[in-house]
């Protein structure tokens, strides 16, 4: 029986200096809409694929919340399934949370932005509006746009003429970018919303460059009325100079002293893993995925700079944890582990001389990316029966569930399917199919969620169960017949929060209004 706890120890257990987890298991949209502050996003449906990155050690005591309680405690019992030991679930979930006057907040990724916000609040980091930017490009002016997003986000889209630069590359690589530029050209610094232009800009600024970062970025653009850039292609990294090298470490020492980053050489590492096993340790190599997958120190894995900031809360779930970033030397570990000294975690470290010394040590490295596991997926393989495309195609249940996403389900299911997510699962099958004997196959995009849901019908008790093997990619793989939109839904969907361009006018507004109105309290202090 998973154990309860009361919106008051959760509070005192926030308020202490002990690792925990507080996980919220709700959808995307419904945890953009509130959430208790220091709550980790992994919607149920998310649990076995992400939980043993996001809470590392199975001891770490972990509290489950969603909005009532009934979806924390299935997520609570999949834990203990799982092997987690110390699990227990909000009573009352963050409605009684809220009705006892305890705080809440909106939006995703707070803390990162909240963060930026007060950067650039407190240190005035110098920006430029999109009618500007607009104007200079057409007066031909001397310009270096920098887009610090990921550069599958860059290719998407961008502003016209810009070119990718991953934030956490910023540093190291800014030296190349700008010794040979004619006298007077801007370096401009964006991102879709604030937090990543404001955040790149900054670091600019502490290292002595000067640039300014695009206010409100693609978004700000797009509403100024201007178009945007697709399919950029403009992503190849400068090689970096030992000149361009030596000014990034420079900055790094000069940041771990502010900062307060620690060194770990690599019998002090060696300490550390060794850990592993009694509690929470993040081990996060933040170069690029190149990088990475030539070679890489075994157990760690990859979350580049950029991102490792702009999602703090999806990497550091456990709070009051051990992180260790780890680059090819110092400088891009350091300026991420800074980052997190400042967001006001302790224990954060980064690997002295990075992979290469763990290399000269005699360690060996792993190359490639290992292989990702999928908790629980070989237990439910042994006992849920498969069926081919073409058997399916051949053969109709009664019921087709699809158990993906609203959004992969609209794009392309099985005609007839109905979309019941993961998350409501056991809450709701019972009013699609009452009867326990009736034929159902599980689909989803590649067969592995499928698969999970339909060992949670098993265990309810339904007795015709199977999955689409290999899911909806082995359907459309056989040219069988796709049905598209969102007819077949069983509920109104809350697990898409649309980001980027991906929303209307209005909500970009709203969104850009809710990040600047983060920095007020800043700005008043």
């Amino acid at each position: 029986m998973v154990q309860t706890i009361s919106s008051q120890d959760l509070k005192n257990l926030l308020d202490g200096d002990s690792p925990f987890a507080l996980i919220d298991v709700r959808e995307s949209g419904e945890y953009n809409a509130t959430h208790i502050p220091g709550a980790a996003l992994i919607p149920r449906r998310r649990i076995e694929y992400i939980i043993e990155d996001s809470v590392p050690f199975k001891g770490t005591q972990v509290v489950v919340c969603d909005d009532d309680g009934r979806r924390a405690q299935l997520g609570a019992g999949t834990l203990e399934k799982l092997g987690y030991t110390n699990v227990s679930f909000l009573e009352g979930g963050t409605n009684r949370w809220a009705s006892n006057d305890l705080p809440t907040e909106w939006g995703v990724n707070v803390p990162s932005k909240d963060f930026g916000e007060m950067q650039e609040v407190v240190h005035h980091v110098p920006e430029i509006t999109a009618d500007d930017l607009h104007q200079r490009i057409e007066n031909g002016d001397k310009l270096v746009i920098l887009d610090t997003r990921t550069p599958e986000e860059y290719h998407n889209f961008c502003i016209p003429g810009g070119r990718s630069m991953p934030g956490g590359e910023l540093a190291l690589r800014i030296t190349d970018i700008t010794k040979d530029l004619d006298p007077g050209t801007t370096v401009v610094i964006n991102c879709a919303g604030r937090t990543r232009s404001i955040m790149g800009t900054r670091v600019l600024q502490r290292m002595g460059v000067p640039a300014v970062g695009l206010k409100n970025g693609t978004s700000g653009w797009l509403l100024a009325g201007y178009e945007l850039e697709y399919g950029g292609d403009r992503l190849e990294l400068p090689e970096v100079s030992a000149e361009s090298r030596a000014t990034a470490e420079e900055y790094a020492v000069r940041l771990a002293s502010e900062d307060g980053v620690r060194y770990l050489d690599i019998p002090d590492l060696q300490q550390v893993l060794a850990k592993r096993g009694q509690e929470s340790v993040y081990l996060i190599d933040v170069r690029t995925e190149e990088e990475y997958k030539a070679g890489h120190i075994p157990g760690f894995r990859w979350f580049p700079g950029g991102q490792a900031v702009q999602r703090s809360d999806d990497i550091a779930v456990v709070k009051n944890a051990t992180y260790v970033f780890c680059c090819d030397g110092t400088a891009r570990a350091t300026i991420t582990a800074s980052i997190y000294r400042q967001l006001g975690h302790e224990n954060v470290f980064a690997v002295d001389g990075g992979a290469p010394a763990w290399q000269a040590a005699g360690q060996n490295l792993e190359t490639g990316v290992p292989a990702s596991s999928l908790a629980g997926l070989s237990a439910a393989e042994a006992s849920v029966k498969k069926i081919s495309a073409q058997d399916l195609n051949a053969n109709q249940p009664d019921l087709v569930l699809f158990v993906d996403t609203s959004e992969d389900f609209s794009q392309g299911h099985i005609p007839g399917a109905k979309w019941m997510t993961r998350s409501w699962l056991e809450v709701e099958i019972a009013d699609t199919a009452p009867k326990k004997d009736a034929s159902i196959t599980v689909t989803c995009r590649d067969g592995r969620g499928s698969t999970l849901a339909a060992a949670t019908l098993q265990g309810l008790g339904y007795t015709n169960v199977m999955a689409l093997d290999g899911g909806m990619a082995a359907w459309k793989k056989a040219g069988l017949t796709v049905e598209e939109g969102l007819t077949g839904i069983v509920r109104p969907p809350s697990d898409i929060n649309y980001l980027g361009v991906s929303r209307s006018y209005g909500e970009m507004m709203n969104y850009l209004r809710w990040e600047t109105a983060l920095g007020e309290k800043y700005a008043a202090d």
